[in-house]
């Protein structure tokens, strides 16, 4: 049995579901963060001094992780190796490499804007934060577009755990009420992992 910590709104929580689910793993999940709190209380933080989510405890071995691209690769490496987790080296750091970009370059670009139209009364959006969060993000898929014109997943020629993260963050991105411009290759990939039987319960759940 998995136990995670999170509510199903974060991004980084959907990254641990759909990969728990591509993996048939059972997982009790117990919201946490946002409106229902947990995260600022002793115990939690004992574990997961970070206060966000998710966290992750695994009974089988003990181990209690926090961070969701992490989770993600810990989960894949032991029970989908060879395949959600590249065995071979190239592929393999492939995958991390788009993993990491995802966590440290897509989503702080697309995040104002999210927060702006999502998280923010009408009244009380900075139309700005929304303009900066759409100039610095159409680069980055613009990138993610040539990348996918050359290779039909994220790390080659099949689904790795590189395109759980790239996914969650591609449903965050076209979920927003704004201009989307074509893209074809994006596209294509977003529709074939979209409508994969395991992301369901994640990537067609609404924004929140």
């Amino acid at each position: 049995m998995l136990r995670l910590w999170g509510r199903l709104s974060s991004i980084n929580v959907r990254k641990v579901v759909w990969a728990a689910q591509e993996l048939g793993l059972p997982l009790q999940r117990t919201d946490a963060g946002g409106q229902f709190g947990l995260v600022r209380e002793a115990a939690y933080l004992q574990r997961n001094p970070n206060g966000l989510v998710p966290l992750m405890e695994d009974d089988d071995t003990g181990l209690v992780l926090w961070e969701s691209n992490a989770i993600v690769r810990y989960l894949c490496a032991r029970h989908s190796a060879g395949k959600l987790y590249p065995e071979e080296l190239p592929a393999r750091f492939v995958a991390e490499q788009w993993m990491d970009w995802q966590q440290t370059t897509l989503n702080p670009a697309g995040r104002d804007a999210f927060i702006q139209w999502i998280r923010t009364p009408a009244a009380q959006r900075n139309s700005a934060l929304i303009a900066a969060s759409v100039a610095a993000t159409e680069p980055l898929l613009d990138l993610l577009e040539q990348h996918l014109a050359r290779s039909p997943f994220m790390a080659g020629e099949h689904f790795t755990m590189a395109d759980i993260p790239i996914g969650c963050e591609m449903h965050r991105w076209w979920g927003l009420p704004q201009e989307r411009p074509a893209r074809p290759a994006l596209e294509r990939w977003y529709r074939t992992v979209s409508t994969r039987p395991c992301a369901r319960g994640v990537l067609d759940q609404p924004l929140a």
